[in-house]
């Protein structure tokens, strides 16, 4: 982490990450396309997300979550390197059969470690291999939900899962979040922890930084005229004149529950992320 001079009131708080660790090498040609940005627009060409757009030009980088087509070839890390799409470092292997792929990269990969995934392997950091034949209590990354899918879950920088225990056909798994739950024991994880881990550290520091990465002004609704928004109108920020806040769109803000039922199963849920209150 560097912390910049105090050049401007903008740069006296603000902190960049240090790159030193990275390979100082472009991208792999083979491995990128362009990303095209939508800028928060749906399928008719109206903004369906507000607040998005502009921002610095990106690359997207092809990100090998699965290794299914890997299995048991030994690959060589040849690089670190930065992917302005995730807060975590990639790592790019060169396999022995000639092919070259990216992968999240693990806390303490260096160039030159060999790693290799498989239904069982060696316990040994960048390793990937089933929840079953992994030891109890150590830490994994980029865990799969159903076996063969790819790893969907703990995958920003500095985030790992504990592997509880086993519990017939399935594994036991404490998140980031701290809830436990139960995923099928032949899901595969990568032994590790996520690289990156000072990400949350550090602090944008100005207005424009944030431009930099797509995200538009928000505006507060008392500022607009009366035909922006609900709060709008009158003289400056007046009051909203309202019983109850309203979004944009005339919906009650708060109070009101929004959120449609999920037709979800808590069978594998073991511990819930948050603990309700018990009623005396």
């Amino acid at each position: 982490m560097k912390k910049m001079k105090p050049t401007s009131p903008a740069r006296r708080q603000m902190t960049v990450a240090d790159f030193s660790d990275l390979s100082k090498k472009k991208p792999e040609k083979g491995l990128v396309c362009g990303k095209r940005r939508i800028s928060g627009r749906g399928g008719n060409g109206r903004i369906a997300v507000r607040h998005r757009g502009g921002g610095h030009k990106r690359l997207q980088r092809a990100v090998d979550f699965k290794q299914i087509d890997k299995m048991n070839i030994p690959a060589v890390v040849a690089a670190l390197e930065y992917d302005p799409n995730r807060s975590a470092r990639l790592a790019l292997l060169h396999f022995e059969d000639g092919e070259k792929r990216y992968v999240l990269a693990p806390q303490n990969l260096r160039p030159g470690d060999s790693v290799v995934a498989g239904e069982r392997t060696k316990v040994k950091t960048g390793n990937r291999m089933q929840l079953q034949y992994i030891p109890v209590g150590y830490k994994v990354f980029n865990v799969e939900m159903n076996p063969g899918q790819g790893g969907k879950i703990v995958r920003s920088a500095g985030t790992s899962a504990t592997l509880v225990g086993i519990d017939g056909d399935f594994a036991i798994i404490q998140l980031p979040s701290s809830e436990m739950r139960k995923m099928r024991k032949e899901c595969a994880a990568t032994i590790g922890t996520v690289s990156n881990p000072e990400h949350n550290l550090i602090s944008i520091g100005k207005a424009g930084r944030v431009r930099w990465m797509g995200r538009r002004p928000q505006v507060l609704g008392v500022a607009m005229n009366a035909v922006d928004h609900p709060h709008g109108g009158g003289e400056g920020h007046s009051s909203i004149g309202l019983k109850a806040p309203k979004t944009p769109w005339g919906k009650k803000a708060f109070g009101v529950k929004t959120r449609k039922r999920k037709h979800r199963s808590n069978a594998l849920i073991v511990r819930r992320r948050i603990k309700k209150n018990k009623k005396k």
